[in-house]
């Protein structure tokens, strides 16, 4: 019987996310001509060729795309096994890596999170913040359990993953109390020339709010872009603009911030959505989060 080694496609599995040997062999804290020679190796032993130059790089042949495609099953099932092993702990904390997309409002992210954090098990959030590429290229190779995120994974993204729903919100504006006060009357009709602060254009409620201005024909003065919520929340606290949070942070935006509620955007809903590479989900803490938001 021929046995395949797990080390050789574990380097060809990292160079085929990473797509290139340098970042395969920094995400795998080896030597870039280990990782050729690991790969190379493994070539040999299949009798195929897995990878080709591509201009001044490298990609993956016909072959290597199926081969990489059966890799992102073993290891798929490898960390299953290992957060099951990992889901009767002794003695110490279960670890949750997670990832939320930078322009995800955090105290929804926080919310979303508390269920894991309450269980009956004790549980030592790891969490970290950035751009959905960097951490889809983190979830592909197991360094998270879960990206939260205000949509669902794009297809272009070329990673074996599941987008799980985790909530639906209501969308309402809000501002400091005198904004409040001056636009609440004749709402939505009162924001034609009202000044706002928006999240930058790769966040979905951006373009959510974008259409909903076109559709009632209102033209907002815009005051700021921000890619990071919480500094957006700040500045409307000191009264710069009116901005839109999703209903379910509301009452908790308006305690930390003092920030009063305007009306709310009719037909608009904002989502949330935890993405795995896991269909079937294993690790307890996971399980917790998303079986918390079903049942709300």
């Amino acid at each position: 019987m021929d046995w395949l080694n797990y080390n050789q496609l574990l380097n060809f599995w990292a160079v085929a996310r990473e797509g290139s040997v340098q970042r395969a062999s920094e995400v795998l804290h080896v030597t870039p001509a280990s990782v050729s020679v690991q790969v190379k190796q493994l070539e040999q032993s299949l009798g195929v060729k897995l990878l080709k130059k591509q201009g001044r790089g490298i990609a993956l042949t016909k072959m290597g795309e199926h081969v990489s495609t059966y890799a992102n099953e073993i290891f798929a099932t490898g960390r299953e096994l290992v957060e099951m092993v990992k889901g009767q702990p002794v003695g110490r904390p279960l670890e949750l890596r997670v990832g939320v997309r930078d322009v995800m409002p955090k105290l929804m992210a926080f919310q979303l999170l508390l269920p894991a954090l309450e269980s009956e098990y004790p549980v030592k959030l790891v969490c970290q913040e950035g751009d959905m590429s960097h951490l889809v290229a983190d979830l592909a190779v197991h360094k998270l359990d879960l990206i939260l995120t205000d949509t669902a994974l794009d297809p272009l993204y070329k990673v074996q993953a599941y987008s799980h729903r985790l909530s639906e919100s209501d969308v309402v504006i809000i501002g400091s109390k005198a904004l409040a006060r001056k636009y609440r009357k004749g709402f939505p009709a009162s924001l034609d020339g009202a000044p706002f602060l928006l999240p930058t254009a790769n966040c979905v409620l951006r373009r959510l709010m974008d259409q909903w201005f076109r559709d009632l024909d209102l033209a907002p003065a815009v005051k700021g872009e921000f890619a990071d919520s919480a500094m957006l929340k700040i500045a409307g606290r000191h009264g710069v603009g009116l901005f839109a949070i999703p209903t379910s942070i509301l009452e908790e935006v308006k305690a930390i911030y003092g920030l009063r509620e305007v009306g709310i955007a009719a037909g608009i809903k904002e989502q949330s959505y935890a993405v795995t590479v896991e269909k079937k989900l294993k690790h307890p803490a996971v399980v917790e989060i998303l079986e918390h938001a079903r049942s709300i």
